[in-house]
């Protein structure tokens, strides 16, 4: 039966660690095992060397003068403290001179052979000790034999030093490594923990509730920094459909109560009643309803971005053909109507979603301007390469406190409750400039107090 878990093992925070303390460990490991090998190879290679040093400057004694000159070159190597032992024997196997009474190993019987040997001396403190040594012994041509050693005590410990500093490190860089990697996998699981919060916050309904950005600019900032832009999006499309909900109830009621009480009373005054005037103005009634619907299903799609077909548009042209068609509805609502259209304007966009902005724009004009009043349209490009479509009235404009609510879904300011509309005119505006990764802006207009007027501008990128 396969046992479970602790819980804290199943966490991301403690998988963290062991992968960063192995990682570590690893690390630690290989580079003490270098050091060792690096360090042990190269004191042994320097032995070596000067051991061939050696063997070679008494062999060029031995050749410039026989045994009297080996010997005297030994008795003169021996006479000094060093860490080379001699001992030089004729070819009868005595002793000539040297450390030691005798060589300490089997000779060879012609050529060198290498022999690790041992050897027992005084210590600093009087006391004898065993020592190992390291050496050549040369048959001579005259069948002399030759000892060249040296000491290992000294490598020795420097060896047992580097092994003991290595298995001493190894538990230190090990609980080195897991206390690192506890912080660094304690800290990315602290962050995560202050997203798990927002989140359940906003699933227990709380919108207001937003991650924590520390300012440092790294990735769970960003995901900060972007789950706190798609709350913000969220909590505006809530409060928009809160809004709506509200909005529709309260502009359909209207209608609807008149269409129910005509249809009532037609119903009371039976033969008394002109039907055909009755189903006219409940037709009327039912396409105003209608016609909300339909205003709400174009704003959704043009939000979702279903309803744009992109292509290359002369702006220019259009306008024109808007300002030839509005010219007479403004001169019968009494207006002053103006275009100031520059002419070759071209934008990348869908030609009917722009008209429908524009002639939204125009429509707000004639409705909101006073009899005597003006309105211009105008187009022209900016210093930033954009092309500017403007709507410029003489009405009672909006306050500047509204702007940013006058172009929500369903809003209607006091001023314009006693117009028809559904208050849909200026979302739709703002949503297709955003489709067109353009914006929408609403400014004073021209006029003077009471009616200051309003600048309703779309402003749009040449390419998409």
């Amino acid at each position: 039966m396969k046992l479970p878990l602790p819980p804290f093992m199943r966490t991301t925070t403690f998988r963290l660690a062991v992968v960063h303390a192995l990682m570590f460990l690893f690390f630690t490991f290989g580079l003490l095992v270098y050091l060792f090998y690096s360090t042990a190879g190269y004191m042994r290679s320097e032995s070596v060397r000067e051991l061939d040093g050696e063997v070679q400057a008494l062999a060029a004694a031995f050749n410039a003068g026989g045994m009297d000159r080996l010997n005297q070159s030994v008795i003169e190597r021996s006479s000094v403290p060093g860490p080379f032992f001699y001992v030089l024997q004729d070819p009868t196997g005595q002793s000539v001179s040297g450390d030691f009474a005798t060589i300490p190993d089997d000779l060879p019987d012609r050529g060198s052979r290498e022999t690790n040997f041992s050897y027992q001396t005084l210590n600093r403190n009087g006391e004898l000790e065993t020592r190992s040594a390291n050496g050549i012994i040369i048959r001579l041509p005259n069948q002399a034999s030759l000892l060249v050693a040296y000491d290992l005590g000294t490598r020795t410990q420097i060896v047992n030093r580097i092994t003991r500093t290595v298995w001493t490190a190894l538990p230190i860089g090990l609980a080195m490594s897991l206390i690192g990697g506890l912080i660094i996998s304690r800290s990315a699981a602290r962050r995560a923990e202050q997203l798990t919060r927002t989140t359940d916050g906003v699933m227990s309904g709380d919108l207001s509730s937003r991650a924590p950005v520390v300012g440092s600019g790294d990735e769970f900032d960003r995901l900060s920094e972007r789950m706190n832009a798609m709350l913000d999006r969220l909590e505006q499309l809530m409060l928009t459909t809160r809004h709506a909900g509200d909005a529709i109830a309260h502009d359909l009621r209207s209608p609807l109560t008149r269409l129910r009480n005509r249809l009532e009373a037609d119903l009371r005054d039976g033969e008394k009643v002109n039907r055909a005037e009755s189903i006219e103005r409940t037709i009327e009634e039912v396409d105003a309803v209608l016609a909300t619907f339909n205003a709400i299903l174009s704003l959704s799609r043009v939000q979702a971005g279903n309803a744009a077909r992109f292509q290359d548009i002369e702006v220019s042209e259009l306008l024109s053909e808007l300002a030839e068609l509005y010219e007479p509805a403004a001169e019968e609502a009494g207006l002053e109507f103006s275009s100031e259209i520059e002419p070759g304007l071209l934008i990348e966009g869908d030609k009917s979603l722009i008209a429908q902005a524009v002639t939204n724009l125009l429509d707000n004009a004639i409705k909101y301007t006073p009899e005597g009043g003006a309105m211009t349209l105008r187009a022209r490009k900016t210093r930033s390469d954009e092309v500017e479509l403007s709507v410029t009235d003489t009405g009672p404009g909006i306050p500047e406190a509204d702007r940013e609510r006058a172009v929500r879904r369903f809003v209607r300011l006091e001023a314009s409750r006693t117009q028809p509309g559904n208050g849909l005119g200026l979302a739709m505006v703002d949503a297709i400039a955003r489709l067109h990764q353009g914006r929408f802006d609403l400014s004073e207009g021209p006029g003077t107090p009471p009616n200051i007027g309003l600048r309703a501008a779309l402003t749009l990128p040449t390419e998409v």
